[in-house]
């Protein structure tokens, strides 16, 4: 049960944080007219960030096998963006490149930051 807490606390961290780097990004976007392809990486970086973050406070927490912990924080992030995605759009958007792409940059964050709690 504390591990659950734990993750689920970790995951709301990713996703507030998320929230507040993709809101200063879509200014960013506004104001300063950034190209496209200079969004498409900062999203990756959000992602990146966010569940390196979550990993790491779920390494914190748990203090058992941090790392796996970390992954799998990384892949939960994933796995509801995902799923979140997937009834907003009501079907799948995007190829399967960009979202083992971005699968694998979600995981990774996660792992590392579970490594280094």
């Amino acid at each position: 049960m504390r591990t659950i807490k734990i993750l689920t606390r970790s995951l709301l961290f990713s996703y507030l944080l998320s929230a507040l780097l993709l809101t200063l990004l879509a200014f960013g976007l506004f104001r300063f007219k950034l190209a496209p392809s200079r969004v498409a990486s900062a999203v990756y970086g959000v992602y990146a960030l966010s569940c390196f973050l979550g990993g790491l406070l779920a390494g914190k927490g748990i203090s058992d096998r941090r790392f796996f912990w970390g992954l799998l924080a990384g892949l939960l992030y994933f796995l509801l963006l995902a799923l979140m995605s997937f009834l907003f759009n009501q079907g799948v958007e995007g190829d399967t490149k960009s979202m083992t792409m971005v699968m694998g940059i979600c995981a990774f964050g996660g792992t590392l930051g579970g490594m280094i709690s």
